[in-house]
Formats: C-alpha cells, structure tokens, sequence
C-alpha cells in the first residue's frame, strides 16, 4: 500500500482515522447520532426532482422539487430551495421553502430563512430576520395516538346485559 496507485502520482498521504460528524452548531439531533441515519444531502448547484423515500434526514444547500416527502428531519441552509410538499419531525430552515411544511414537533426559521406557503407546526421559531408569507396552522392535537408515552383508550363491545 506504499506505492502510487498510478505511475506519476504521488502516494496518498497516510490519513488519521475518521472522528465521529459533530453535529452542525443549531442544528437539530434527535434519537440517533447524524452518522447513523439514512441522510440525503443535496449539494450546493444541484438540482434534485421526483420522490425521496426512506431518507430519514434531508439537507438540502441546493434545490429540491417534490410533490410529497415524508422524513424525520428537513433541514434547508443559506442558499437552499425546496419546492412542494413535505412532512417531518422537525424542520431548520435558514433556506427558501416554496410550498407547504408540515413538522409535528418544531419548525425553525433562522435569520436568513423564508417559508413560502403553509407552515404547520407544534412548536415555532422564527428567528429576526426570518420570514413566513402565507399561512401557519398550529397543531394542537396530542401527538400521536400511538405514541407510547400516552395511553390510548380502545372501546370494548357491550356484553350482553348490559
């Protein structure tokens, strides 16, 4: 392995062995460390359009354009577009979102971020200079039904006689 995998090139220099991503100031962990959930980065200059499955975390620093994508974390930086639809756990946006945000726990808008549309959420944060045109729906209905954490009543049929 000390030779150069071409005649000409020099060999690589021996590199240290790779830390654990820290997670980027304001962003938002939850659960899972970053490196263990299926992330889709789209770069900045790419363009990115249809459906997204299966990804858990979206970061988009180019331009997406989706009709609906379902994730546990959006988040859209300096510079970044999505276009369309899409639901989340939580959302940081210091990007543009064009079109409808649905985060059943917090949505983030930092100083550089707009939201375009609706935006619905749990929690709200709009940081100064951060901007929402069009309209935001709360949600107030428990979380989830079955989430664990809170007891769900299932209704038993009537016994005879009763």
């Amino acid at each position: 392995m000390g030779r150069a995998p071409f005649p000409g090139t020099p060999a690589p220099a021996p590199q240290a062995p790779m830390q654990p991503q820290q997670p980027r100031p304001g962003s938002i962990v939850s659960g899972r460390q970053p490196a263990e959930r299926r992330t889709l980065v789209v770069g900045r200059g790419i363009s990115v359009q249809g459906v997204v499955q299966d990804a858990e975390r979206l970061v988009v620093e180019g331009t997406v354009e989706s009709t609906m994508i379902h994730a546990t974390e959006l988040m859209v930086a300096p510079g970044g577009v999505f276009r369309g639809e899409v639901e989340v756990e939580d959302s940081e946006v210091a990007g543009t979102i064009d079109g409808t945000v649905t985060a059943r726990g917090s949505l983030i808008v930092r100083a550089t971020g707009k939201v375009l549309g609706t935006a619905r959420c749990r929690r709200l944060q709009v940081e100064d200079g951060g901007q929402i045109t069009g309209r935001i729906e709360m949600i107030t209905e428990p979380a989830r039904p079955s989430d664990p954490a809170r007891p769900v009543e299932v209704a038993r049929p009537a016994e005879p006689g009763e």
